[in-house]
């Protein structure tokens, strides 16, 4: 794997909370600091089901990997604001299916790069950079992106879970905009993100996360707002659902049983 190898320490901020460093820790990760855990249990108390959504979201991104690899012959992916290795990450699932498929994956925070090194130092299909998710020349013209994927063939962008993340005033159905022109027709878009029907808990989740990561946040939003971002692009079945509900593969699966927020989006086609 080709990487700079500048280093990364000083860049790591361990007093401000990180989305990527909470969602590690409900997820059972090592890969955070006490105040990632601190802010993740506060945000329990506001909303007590997000750790079983975090759960049931990677579970999503899995499944939607497996099908679009095994069933859709997809072996190029990149993973938009990727957050940290865990178990059973993107290019485990997809080269399960088939050992060359590619993965890049994209965070801004400096700490995934780092444990991404690390993890995929001696995978050459796959890599890390470190970008803002919204900078899509910026991505897909970076040199070790360029070196993996073929832009004559589909790719599979992955926005999963991340536009929450994302103010309106960077235009997150832009960013999907921009990246679909530049991949080929044929190509899938995974686009889910948090929202709520209830405005005080979109209020309150909203300026918990603002506050808490230093600005580092967009908003929860409502479903019709997310359905935007599938503007000109084929949806496919079932549909633009809530996630544990996107073709579960056991009838035993976990769903979503609470709803004062949940993860809303689905799977698309670039026509």
């Amino acid at each position: 794997m080709n990487q700079s190898r500048e280093p990364l320490t000083s860049k790591i901020d361990v007093t401000v909370p990180t989305a990527a460093r909470m969602y590690d820790y409900y997820l059972g990760g090592k890969n955070n600091y006490a105040v990632d855990r601190e802010a993740a249990e506060k945000l329990l108390e506001v909303v007590p089901s997000t750790q079983a959504l975090a759960l049931n979201n990677r579970r999503f991104l899995q499944r939607v990997v497996r099908v679009l690899a095994r069933e859709y012959g997809i072996r190029q992916f990149i993973d938009h604001g990727s957050g940290l290795p865990t178990q059973d990450n993107v290019h485990q699932v997809a080269q399960r299916v088939d050992p060359e498929a590619r993965v890049v994956y994209v965070d801004n925070d400096p700490i995934v790069l780092a444990h991404g090194r690390a993890l995929l130092a001696e995978n050459e299909n796959t890599t890390v950079i470190q970008a803002d998710m919204c900078d899509t020349d910026g991505i897909l013209d970076h040199p070790d992106t360029v070196r993996l994927i073929d832009y004559d063939r589909p790719v599979a962008a992955l926005f999963n879970s991340v536009f929450h993340c994302v103010p309106d005033s960077a235009d997150p159905a832009g960013v999907v905009k921009r990246v679909a022109d530049r991949l080929a027709p044929g190509s899938f878009f995974v686009i889910c993100q948090l929202v709520s029907e209830d405005a005080e808990t979109r209020r309150s989740v909203t300026e918990f996360m603002d506050r808490s990561t230093g600005g580092n946040w967009g908003r929860v939003r409502e479903p019709h707002e997310v359905e935007r971002f599938f503007e000109g692009l084929e949806i496919l079945e079932p549909g633009l659902v809530e996630v544990s509900t996107w073709r579960p593969d056991s009838d035993v699966g976990p769903k979503q049983r609470t709803w004062e927020w949940k993860e809303f989006g689905g799977v698309a086609r670039r026509p």
